[in-house]
Protein backbone atom coordinates (compact mmCIF):
# COMPACT_ATOMS: atom_id res chain seq x y z
CA UNK A 1 0.00 0.00 0.00
CA UNK A 2 1.13 3.51 -0.79
CA UNK A 3 1.37 6.17 1.95
CA UNK A 4 -2.22 7.39 2.44
CA UNK A 5 -1.04 10.90 3.29
CA UNK A 6 -0.37 11.31 -0.44
CA UNK A 7 -4.03 10.58 -1.29
CA UNK A 8 -6.30 13.38 -2.48
CA UNK A 9 -9.38 14.34 -0.54
CA UNK A 10 -12.96 14.47 -1.78
CA UNK A 11 -12.95 18.22 -2.38
CA UNK A 12 -10.60 17.76 -5.36
CA UNK A 13 -13.21 15.88 -7.43
CA UNK A 14 -16.18 17.67 -9.02
CA UNK A 15 -18.24 14.56 -9.93
CA UNK A 16 -19.13 11.50 -7.84
CA UNK A 17 -20.90 8.20 -8.44
CA UNK A 18 -21.80 5.75 -5.66
CA UNK A 19 -20.95 2.18 -6.62
CA UNK A 20 -21.97 -0.71 -4.38
CA UNK A 21 -19.36 -3.39 -3.87
CA UNK A 22 -20.45 -6.94 -4.60
CA UNK A 23 -19.68 -10.12 -2.70
CA UNK A 24 -17.74 -11.37 -5.73
CA UNK A 25 -15.50 -8.24 -5.65
CA UNK A 26 -13.74 -9.54 -2.52
CA UNK A 27 -10.76 -11.83 -2.88
CA UNK A 28 -9.45 -14.52 -0.54
CA UNK A 29 -7.83 -11.85 1.62
CA UNK A 30 -11.21 -10.32 2.46
CA UNK A 31 -10.94 -7.08 0.48
CA UNK A 32 -11.81 -5.88 -3.00
CA UNK A 33 -9.36 -7.39 -5.48
CA UNK A 34 -7.08 -4.92 -7.25
CA UNK A 35 -8.49 -5.60 -10.73
CA UNK A 36 -11.97 -4.54 -9.59
CA UNK A 37 -10.73 -1.02 -8.87
CA UNK A 38 -10.23 -0.55 -12.63
CA UNK A 39 -13.83 -1.60 -13.16
CA UNK A 40 -14.90 1.16 -10.77
CA UNK A 41 -12.77 3.63 -12.77
CA UNK A 42 -14.41 2.53 -16.01
CA UNK A 43 -17.88 2.73 -14.43
CA UNK A 44 -17.64 6.32 -13.16
CA UNK A 45 -16.05 7.53 -16.42
CA UNK A 46 -18.59 5.92 -18.72
CA UNK A 47 -21.54 6.87 -16.53
CA UNK A 48 -20.42 10.49 -16.86
CA UNK A 49 -19.78 10.29 -20.61
CA UNK A 50 -23.20 8.75 -21.25
CA UNK A 51 -25.28 10.88 -18.85
CA UNK A 52 -23.50 14.23 -19.09
CA UNK A 53 -21.71 13.99 -22.44
CA UNK A 54 -24.42 12.22 -24.43
CA UNK A 55 -22.00 9.54 -25.66
CA UNK A 56 -23.88 6.83 -27.57
CA UNK A 57 -21.91 3.72 -26.67
CA UNK A 58 -24.09 1.40 -28.77
CA UNK A 59 -24.47 3.20 -32.09
CA UNK A 60 -22.55 6.47 -32.06
CA UNK A 61 -19.85 7.05 -34.67
CA UNK A 62 -17.23 7.90 -32.00
CA UNK A 63 -16.12 5.76 -29.05
CA UNK A 64 -13.48 6.09 -26.34
CA UNK A 65 -10.72 3.49 -26.20
CA UNK A 66 -8.67 3.02 -23.01
CA UNK A 67 -4.96 3.36 -23.79
CA UNK A 68 -3.46 3.79 -20.30
CA UNK A 69 -4.47 3.12 -16.70
CA UNK A 70 -2.76 3.39 -13.34
CA UNK A 71 -3.83 2.96 -9.72
CA UNK A 72 -2.27 3.64 -6.31
CA UNK A 73 -3.76 1.73 -3.40
CA UNK A 74 -3.89 3.47 -0.02
CA UNK A 75 -6.41 1.51 2.06
CA UNK A 76 -8.46 -1.61 1.31
CA UNK A 77 -12.15 -1.52 0.45
CA UNK A 78 -14.37 -4.53 1.16
CA UNK A 79 -17.89 -5.83 0.60
CA UNK A 80 -20.51 -4.63 1.63
CA UNK A 81 -19.11 -1.09 1.40
CA UNK A 82 -20.42 1.58 -0.90
CA UNK A 83 -17.64 3.15 -2.95
CA UNK A 84 -17.83 6.84 -3.78
CA UNK A 85 -15.96 7.27 -7.09
CA UNK A 86 -14.71 10.82 -7.71
CA UNK A 87 -13.90 11.99 -11.24
CA UNK A 88 -11.93 14.91 -12.65
CA UNK A 89 -10.09 15.74 -15.88
CA UNK A 90 -6.36 16.44 -15.67
CA UNK A 91 -5.69 16.93 -19.40
CA UNK A 92 -8.00 17.46 -22.34
CA UNK A 93 -6.49 17.18 -25.81
CA UNK A 94 -7.93 17.17 -29.32
CA UNK A 95 -8.75 13.45 -29.35
CA UNK A 96 -7.69 12.28 -25.89
CA UNK A 97 -8.48 12.90 -22.25
CA UNK A 98 -6.70 11.94 -19.04
CA UNK A 99 -9.16 11.37 -16.22
CA UNK A 100 -8.17 11.13 -12.59
CA UNK A 101 -10.29 8.97 -10.32
CA UNK A 102 -10.41 8.73 -6.55
CA UNK A 103 -12.20 5.87 -4.82
CA UNK A 104 -13.47 6.64 -1.33
CA UNK A 105 -15.11 4.62 1.40
CA UNK A 106 -18.57 6.01 2.26
CA UNK A 107 -17.46 8.25 5.10
CA UNK A 108 -13.80 8.74 4.20
CA UNK A 109 -12.39 12.12 3.19
CA UNK A 110 -9.13 10.65 1.83
CA UNK A 111 -9.07 8.30 -1.13
CA UNK A 112 -8.69 4.57 -0.51
CA UNK A 113 -7.28 4.36 -4.06
CA UNK A 114 -6.56 6.87 -6.78
CA UNK A 115 -5.31 6.72 -10.32
CA UNK A 116 -5.70 7.80 -13.88
CA UNK A 117 -7.31 6.53 -17.05
CA UNK A 118 -6.61 7.80 -20.58
CA UNK A 119 -9.17 7.59 -23.37
CA UNK A 120 -8.48 8.23 -27.04
CA UNK A 121 -11.63 8.95 -28.99
CA UNK A 122 -11.75 7.07 -32.28
CA UNK A 123 -14.05 6.53 -35.23
CA UNK A 124 -16.01 3.37 -34.43
CA UNK A 125 -15.39 1.86 -37.89
CA UNK A 126 -11.81 2.86 -38.72
CA UNK A 127 -10.53 2.91 -35.10
CA UNK A 128 -8.54 6.04 -36.04
CA UNK A 129 -8.35 9.01 -33.64
CA UNK A 130 -10.93 11.77 -34.17
CA UNK A 131 -11.69 15.02 -32.36
CA UNK A 132 -13.68 14.61 -29.16
CA UNK A 133 -17.35 15.33 -30.02
CA UNK A 134 -18.46 18.82 -28.90
CA UNK A 135 -21.08 17.62 -26.41
CA UNK A 136 -18.57 15.26 -24.77
CA UNK A 137 -15.86 17.95 -24.78
CA UNK A 138 -18.19 20.44 -23.08
CA UNK A 139 -19.02 17.89 -20.37
CA UNK A 140 -15.31 17.15 -19.86
CA UNK A 141 -14.46 20.85 -19.59
CA UNK A 142 -16.65 20.99 -16.47
CA UNK A 143 -14.41 18.37 -14.83
CA UNK A 144 -11.06 20.01 -15.53
CA UNK A 145 -8.86 20.44 -12.48
CA UNK A 146 -8.18 24.09 -13.29
CA UNK A 147 -11.94 24.69 -13.69
CA UNK A 148 -12.58 23.22 -10.23
CA UNK A 149 -9.83 25.36 -8.70
CA UNK A 150 -11.25 28.50 -10.38
CA UNK A 151 -14.73 27.81 -9.03
CA UNK A 152 -13.32 27.33 -5.50
CA UNK A 153 -11.57 30.70 -5.64
CA UNK A 154 -14.43 32.64 -7.32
Amino acid sequence: MTDRRKADDRARYPHFLTIPTRWMDNDLYGHVNNVVYYSYFDTVINEYLINKGGLDIHGGPVIGIAVETHCNFYQPLAFPALVSAGLRVARLGRSSVRYEVGLFGERDECAAAAGHFVHVFVDRESQRPVPIPDQVRNALLALRIDAAVKSETS
